[in-house]
């Protein structure tokens, strides 16, 4: 397992940004059951953790999209990440609102942003893929090169690789589903066994054997 992979797993579940609850589940607002809850804004709160989430996200960009002149964040979540890591690579940033705003300038991206101008979107999660494709088009309308998208975390769902693919769009994540669930079994987050049930989830999100399994 890649080094940074595992270090930044074992950091989100040590803040609980992750949590994973096999015989618990959590329901999501899609009225999904899930083994796995995650809240990457814990990240913010939790100095450490932050210092290794920016600057791994700082080398992921110089490595993968050595190009990049502006970095977009997600609305809202993705702000703060892209701002700090923005700081750390010396490039301007700006975010994109989920929908135009209904006053002043009715702007739904904010900074400057030159059409033809190579652009690098930041997001804190992915899961199915469809907000960050809204984002993703938005600076395609606007003019934008997007190279591609840097994430903290992608639960690698069959539909959001599906999704991406379709839109040409590449994402490159610091961590992942697998990488997470590995590492929590092997410091005894989860139970070796709930690691099959897990990955079942992760197969197929809709389908609930995987609670009973």
């Amino acid at each position: 397992m890649d080094n940074r992979s595992t270090r930044i797993a074992r950091d989100l579940l040590s803040i609980q940004a992750v949590i994973l609850r096999p015989d618990e589940p959590f329901t999501w607002a899609s009225g999904i059951k899930s083994p796995i809850y995650c809240d990457n804004r814990l990240t913010l709160t939790a100095p450490e953790v932050r210092t290794d989430v920016e600057t791994g996200l700082a080398e992921l960009i110089r490595e993968a999209y050595p190009e990049v002149e502006v970095l977009m964040g997600t609305s809202t979540a993705g702000i703060a990440h892209a701002a700090i890591v923005g700081h750390l690579l010396g490039r301007p940033m700006g975010y994109v609102r989920s929908s135009a705003k209904d006053h002043g300038r009715q702007n739904q991206i904010e900074g400057r942003l030159e059409k033809g101008q190579k652009v690098v979107v930041v997001e804190d999660l992915i899961s199915t893929g469809g907000s960050v494709l809204d984002v993703v088009q938005a600076l395609r309308d606007a003019g934008a090169e997007v190279l591609g998208i840097a994430s903290i975390f992608t639960y690698n769902m069959k539909k959001s690789e599906e999704r991406l693919g379709e839109a040409k769009v590449v994402n490159h994540s610091l961590t992942n589903f697998d990488v997470l669930v590995q590492a929590a079994a092997e410091t005894g987050y989860v139970r070796t066994e709930d690691v099959t049930r897990l990955i079942a989830f992760r197969d197929h999100p809709s389908d609930e054997s995987w609670i009973h399994a």
